[in-house]
Order: C-alpha cells, then sequence, then structure tokens
C-alpha cells in the first residue's frame, strides 16, 4: 500500500509504514544537518540532505546566554529545513539538538521559536545518549563485524568517545570540547603559535586521560571517525601524504605543526582546507592529536554517517520493536528491586483511565508511553528512602544517564514520578516545553488516582472505574458500596480534591 502512494504522502497511522518519508535533524554546535530517507522493505534510502554551517557555539556567552545574531541565524536555517519537511507527520520526524543548547540557562527562550520555526519538536539529548545515537548511525554504515569497534566524533562543542560491538555502545565518554568551543578557548583573539598550542594540547589531553586506560583494556579492532572536522583532517592527510584516505599518525602530526606554524588562523593555508572550515579547524586538529597520543590510535577510517543517520535509525527502533526505552526501563526496575506486581498494577489502571480521557484531553501515544513508563517506575525512590520517595525517585530519573531517553523525556518522566502523591509539585512541570506542560500536569492527575486506588497493594486489583473529563473537571465512578468498604481510600480521595483545587481542577466520585 506504502508503496502506491502519491510522492511524500504519509501514512496516516502512527507507525512507520513502508515508502514512509522519515527525517533526522541533527541541530549541532557548528552545523545543522538534515537527512530525508524513505523506508523501503525494511531499508532506509536517503533522498534528500541539507546542512549549513551555524556555529550556535560561537554566540555561547558564558552565562548561558546565546547571542541574538547567531539566534537568528539559527531560526533561519530551520525555516529553510522547516519548508522541506512541513508536510511530514510527527512521528516521522526527529529532531536532537546538542552541546550548545545543552549550556543554555534556559533553552526554553530558544526551543519556542526554533519549533515554530521548524515546525516540529526538538529534543534536547545528553552528551551520552548523542554518543549512542552517533555509534548507532556509524554501526548500520559498515559491513557486520563481530570486532569491537572505538568511534570518535568531534563536534563543534564536544566529542564523543564510544567503544561499541555491532549495533550496541558499551562505553560512551563525552567531553566538553569541540572544533568550535577549543578554538573559542585557546586560540580566541585568533593567534596560534607553537608554546601556544602545546600548552593546549596538555590541557586536551587531560580530559581524555580520564578513561582512556579503561578504554585500551577494553581494546577494540577498527578506529572510526566522523563529523566534518574529522572529514576535512582527512582530505587535508591525503594531500600532504598518501593515506589512502585514512588519517593515519603521521599525516595528523604534520597537519598539526603545520597549523602552529601560523601566527593567525585567518593565515591558515592547508592543501584542501575549505574557506568554511579554517576559523574552527586548529580546535579540531588540537582535539584530535590529543585523542590520537593519549589512545595510542595509529590510524583512523572516516566515515560518512554521523549523529543524524543514527536519529533515523533509533527513529525506527521507537516506533518499531527495538525501542531502546523499553529496555532501559526494565533496567531501572531491576536495579532499583521495584516491586513489579504492584508496578502492573498501576500502570493497568493508569492506562485505562488515559484510555477513557485521552479523547477529550487531547492526550497521545507520546503521553501514553511516558504515562506507562511513569507507573512501572513510581517506586524506584523507596530503594533510597520510604519518607519522600517520590522526590528522590524524581531525581534519579531526572539526573541519570538513561539510554534512549531525550532530556526532555526524563524532565517528563520525573514530573510524573514527583506529582504521583502528596502536594502537585508545579515547579517540576514549569521547565517542560509549553506544549507539554498540561498533557503531563493531567497525566500526572491520573497516575496520582491510580497510585492512591492502589495505596493497599490489593493483589485482586481493583473493580472497573469509570472516569470522564471535560476541560478540568474529572467524575469518577466506582461500583455501589465500595467507598464505604474501604474508608481510607474514602479519606484519600477527599484530600486528593483539595490538591487537585489548588491546580484548578475539580474531582467528583460517585458511587454506584
Amino acid at each position: 500500500m506504502g508503496a502506491h502512494r502519491a510522492a511524500d504522502a504519509p501514512s496516516s497511522s502512527g507507525a512507520i509504514a513502508d515508502g514512509d518519508l522519515l527525517a533526522a535533524l541533527d541541530l549541532g554546535s557548528n552545523s545543522f544537518h538534515m537527512v530525508v530517507a524513505r523506508y523501503v522493505l525494511g531499508q532506509l534510502r536517503v533522498v534528500d540532505r541539507l546542512r549549513e554551517s551555524v556555529r550556535m557555539a560561537e554566540g555561547l556567552d558564558g552565562r548561558g546566554g546565546l547571542r541574538a545574531d547567531v539566534r537568528e541565524r539559527a531560526l533561519e536555517c530551520l525555516q529553510r529545513f522547516g519548508q522541506r519537511i512541513r508536510n511530514l507527520p510527527p512521528h516521522c520526524v526527529r529532531v536532537v539538538a546538542t552541546n550548545s543548547v545543552r549550556h543554555l540557562a534556559d533553552p526554553r527562550v530558544f526551543l519556542q521559536p526554533a519549533e515554530a520555526a521548524l515546525g516540529h519538536a526538538i529534543d534536547i539529548v545528553s552528551g551520552r545518549e548523542e554518543a549512542r545515537l552517533i555509534y548507532l548511525g556509524i554501526a548500520h554504515s559498515l559491513p557486520a563485524d563481530d570486532q569491537r569497534r572505538l568511534v570518535i566524533d568531534i563536534g563543534g562543542g564536544s566529542t564523543e568517545c564510544i567503544i561499541g560491538h555491532r549495533f550496541e555502545a558499551l562505553e560512551r565518554e563525552s567531553l566538553q570540547m569541540g572544533c568550535v568551543a577549543s578554538t573559542r578557548r585557546f586560540f580566541g583573539d585568533g593567534r596560534i603559535g607553537r608554546k601556544r598550542w602545546n600548552d593546549a594540547l596538555t590541557e586536551v589531553s587531560a580530559e581524555f586521560q580520564q578513561f582512556a586506560r579503561a578504554y585500551r583494556e577494553r581494546g577494540w579492532k577498527d578506529v572510526i571517525g566522523s563529523s566534518g572536522t574529522i572529514k576535512a583532517i582527512a582530505q587535508i592527510g591525503t594531500q600532504l601524504q598518501p593515506t589512502r584516505g585514512l588519517i593515519t599518525a603521521a599525516a595528523l602530526a604534520e597537519l598539526c605543526a603545520r597549523v602552529q606554524a601560523f601566527e593567525q588562523i585567518a593565515d591558515i593555508d592547508l592543501p584542501g582546507l575549505s574557506d568554511e572550515r579554517r576559523p574552527v579547524i586548529a580546535g579540531g586538529a588540537l582535539v584530535l592529536q590529543a585523542a590520537f597520543n593519549e589512545l595510542d590510535l595509529t590510524s583512523m577510517q572516516p566515515s560518512k554517517a554521523a549523529l543524524r543517520e543514527g536519529v533515523l535509525h533509533d527513529l525506527l527502533g521507537r516506533a518499531g520493536q527495538r525501542d531502546p526505552r523499553e529496555a532501559s526501563v526494565d533496567a531501572l526496575m531491576d536495579r532499583y528491586g521495584i516491586a513489579r506486581e504492584q508496578a502492573a498494577l498501576v500502570e493497568r489502571s493508569v492506562l485505562g483511565l488515559f484510555d477513557q480521557c485521552a479523547g477529550p484531553w487531547a492526550l497521545d501515544a507520546d503521553a501514553r508511553r511516558v504515562l506507562s513508563w511513569a507507573a512501572r517506575l513510581h517506586e524506584i525512590g523507596l530503594a533510597i528512602a520510604h519518607s519522600q520517595h517520590h522526590v528522590h525517585g524524581a531525581y534519579v530519573i531526572e539526573y541519570s544517564d538513561i539510554v534512549g531517553f531525550t532530556r526532555t523525556e526524563q524532565q517528563a518522566l520525573a514530573a510524573l514520578i514527583r506529582c504521583q502523591r502528596r502536594s502537585i509539585a508545579m515547579e517540576s512541570i514549569k521547565p517542560l516545553p509549553g506544549r507539554l506542560e498540561e498533557p503531563i500536569l493531567r497525566c500526572a492527575l491520573l497516575l496520582r488516582l491510580a497510585v492512591l486506588l492502589h495505596r493497599s497493594r490489593d493483589p485482586d486489583g481493583l473493580p472497573a472505574l469509570q472516569l470522564t473529563v471535560e476541560g478540568k473537571r474529572l467524575r469518577l465512578r466506582l461500583p455501589a458500596g465500595w467507598l464505604a468498604r474501604h474508608p481510607l481510600t474514602r479519606q484519600d480521595l477527599d484530600r486528593e480534591r483539595e490538591q487537585m483545587a489548588e491546580v484548578g481542577y475539580t474531582l467528583r466520585v460517585r458511587s454506584g
């Protein structure tokens, strides 16, 4: 069916169907990238690519702000990208923002107009999640191999180092240095020189030394590099020495020696170096030289694949049976000893309530998914202490590195866990993007009801629950006589009316 649809026409369901167009966007610190691919017979066929040099990292002021001209440059780029994917439904598009957006004091100030310009939601990913996605993209671009690989990606604001096997990232590190950031940090006045270079190399090398020994002991067969910096260095290296497309230690050393010989960045003149790459090549080469030195590398194979390809494959996984977030939730349940029987009871009840009010409350499949995870993890804080366990649980979820989750998803999940009992902590919901505030609040109200109704931990579960909603009014109906037989629940529901009223919602409970 999908193969016979008109070109670019999306499937009508929330699932990805054969013939659908998918798009992945990587809002990096140096460049914004977009790749558009068609999903055909289980494979991704790239049909379009867009790239623009935005240099977000240039606009960071060190206090969490973004310079106005850089902000406008980014928004104009997103408007152009948005035209290309205007007709694609949300489930066929994934957009990730990396290091520069992570460093904003209040990312919402940038994300709100950015999402409006693009026409799609933007997710901030942590450094380690970025590393996983980079490895996923590269692994899918390489022939099947049973050996471990080392992948290094030098972006504009950060550098990711990953050891992986097949499609799984085994070790992930993200360093706060990239081609733009390192050029600004060490050569901000435009001057280079050998002494400056060597002093900078000492500092950058110290960052790699924190994990280099553990990585070397883990071992790998192949070394793969990705990003524009590494591709540019490979291109220059082939002009300097016959390297057959590889970056060799000798060629890299010669390139770095030549860069040091220039007094000013503006004067750098190397064969194969573009005008666009010249302002940031010093910082990128510096980071790569430190990586080669500390990890004892002799050569590196550049890869055409990078973060955006990994985002595409992760998009497929989320839509199918390979959602890494499911495995992460299951692992957290094991790690923190969560009572699975109780979690299952709460999950079944809260999803039953959700399905009755999703329509009138305009709650989508993403909201249902995060609510399901919150139900499974709502008692995670008990591993720390019973007192304030909802607060402990929210902290664990928000600040852990959880494979597959974006920062926004973790914040939403943490907010639900924080709001499951006691007062409804609006301060945990307000930091979310505006489009999520009301849906997460409404999901929190449903989770509160499910947790409250299962307080007695009765393994037989609950009777059928009937919930109707209209705007900010909730009506819960229970079987006749049930509340009379459960006086503790009746008292809890009386208190819950007061809590909901504090956030502008009314709850009415009927028995019979």
